[in-house]
């Protein structure tokens, strides 16, 4: 079994036998820290996902005060991460660097804090988008689907990606 393997078996195993918490909200933390230099200029102003590649040691320190508080599970800093929602702050081509980089942030924070007897975990988080076909409209259920499939496959491209590496599942959020 590979260590991705050995991790998502141990997951479901605590899952099994305990209530695991999961951390709070990452884009309220930041925003709460961050000024327009920060998100990279004013074009990229309130666009958290990409922190990451600006400001790694801000996302970093967030996912520590978490893990620090007892969080089991540490979200990854992709929220807005699809093409889709990064292309409407012109950064759509850095999607999958994006969340790999989040990805291997949150993996690396989850080590640092992991134990054999409680060890952490990383879920892959997938926001709603920007956009909804019913809301906002300018999408269509098929390019919603496509992003949200190319966020959770980037795994069969590279070893070293978001899900297949460093999240141990993914999590839908709405």
């Amino acid at each position: 079994m590979t260590s991705t393997e050995l991790r998502q078996k141990a997951l479901l195993e605590a899952l099994e036998s305990r209530i695991l918490v999961i951390d709070g909200a990452m884009g309220q933390m930041l925003q709460l820290h961050m000024t327009v230099a920060d998100y990279g200029g004013a074009h990229l102003e309130n666009l958290t996902d990409y922190i990451v590649k600006t400001r790694p040691d801000v996302v970093s320190g967030i996912h520590k005060q978490y893990l620090e508080v007892g969080a089991d599970i540490i979200e990854t800093n992709t929220f807005n991460g699809t093409q889709l929602v990064l292309s409407e702050f012109r950064v759509g081509d850095e999607a999958y660097a994006l969340n790999k980089a989040a990805a291997e942030l949150a993996r690396r924070a989850a080590e640092e804090y992991s134990t054999p007897e409680k060890p952490r975990w990383v879920a892959g988080s997938m926001g709603p988008t920007t956009r909804a076909i019913s809301v906002t409209g300018g999408v269509t259920l098929d390019e919603l689907r496509q992003n949200y499939y190319a966020s959770a496959t980037t795994g069969r491209q590279a070893a070293s990606s978001f899900l297949y590496s460093s999240a141990d599942r993914l999590r839908q959020s709405t």
